[in-house]
């Protein structure tokens, strides 16, 4: 797996079978990456304690991703409750690698859940082919859904979780706005193609003979060329963006280089197209069969 945090705001969990992006936001002087460690802190807990998906379980059982994320909530909103309140937000999306109960022998699936407008997108790059992304999840344009103070969401009622057929060399991105607002999917899927071709012809850093889909460190190289595609379009004045196009079906505009999210009561004159300079993160994950 590799990745590309953009900002210091954002924090992203990696390991063997999950990988998970957070986008938090802090209203008052405080540490702004609080409410985004902790929650990401605490669903990473939540999966591991729930042996039933282990493994080497006795028993087979199915992930409740949802399930972990509220009470990672949950346990976030106490931490930062007493005895001073902590104030933030956050977006959250995660990937998490099982099998299929019900098959013999099981196939791989992946558990894919997702609050706000963060994206969780699967790809099969031998076939060049998008299987799945999530919707970004918004309370209206450009206000997403999100955890935290004085936020009415919450994961029990407005998380959702899909469930993904994926094989070898399937790669998993989980791409912050600053990406999707920035690039159209076409592009997304160019950029990891190009990047894998680059990777298996020697380009990036790494000293792993087999480079194959990108294997041996590849997802790094992926995830910060991605990123870079994305940074781009964000500081080009004339760029046209996914971002531009959607502001401008909801009655809005913008004038020069868009450096903020803009307010919903604001109107601006359209005189050129432009990126959105936001957050752009990527944590980039092959699926691989497990050696042994």
């Amino acid at each position: 797996m590799g990745s590309a945090p953009g900002r210091q705001d954002q924090k992203v969990t990696l390991r063997k079978s999950s990988l998970a992006l957070r986008r938090g936001n802090a209203y008052v002087c405080v540490h702004v990456r609080l409410w985004s460690r902790l929650i990401l802190h605490f669903w990473a807990l939540e999966v591991e304690r729930d042996s039933s998906i282990t493994a080497d379980s006795k028993e087979a059982g199915e992930p409740d991703p949802v399930g972990y994320l509220q009470r990672a909530y949950e346990q976030t909103l106490s931490a930062t409750s007493s005895p001073n309140e902590w104030l933030g937000t956050t977006t959250a999306c995660a990937a998490l690698l099982h099998h299929t109960i019900d098959k013999s022998p099981p196939t791989p699936k992946l558990y894919v859940t997702n609050l706000g407008d963060s994206q969780i997108l699967v790809l099969r790059p031998k076939d060049q082919e998008v299987l799945f992304k999530t919707t970004e999840q918004w309370h209206w344009f450009d206000c997403p859904r999100q955890l935290g103070t004085n936020s009415p969401d919450t994961p029990e009622k407005n998380a959702v979780m899909d469930k993904v057929d994926v094989e070898e060399g399937d790669i998993v991105l989980a791409m912050s706005d600053g990406v999707i607002d920035n690039l159209w999917e076409h592009e997304v899927v160019q950029s990891v193609i190009d990047s894998i071709r680059k990777w298996e012809t020697g380009e990036g850093e790494g000293t792993a003979e087999d480079r194959k889909g990108g294997a041996g460190g590849g997802m790094l190289f992926v995830a910060e060329e991605l990123m870079k595609a994305a940074r781009v379009i964000a500081e080009d004045p004339f760029a046209e963006s996914p971002f531009m196009e959607r502001a401008v079906e909801e009655g809005l505009a913008m004038e020069g280089g868009m450096v903020a999210s803009l307010p919903l009561q604001t109107l601006l004159i359209l005189t050129k197209p432009t990126g959105k300079l936001d957050d752009i993160s990527v944590v980039a994950g092959l699926c691989k069969k497990r050696k042994g």
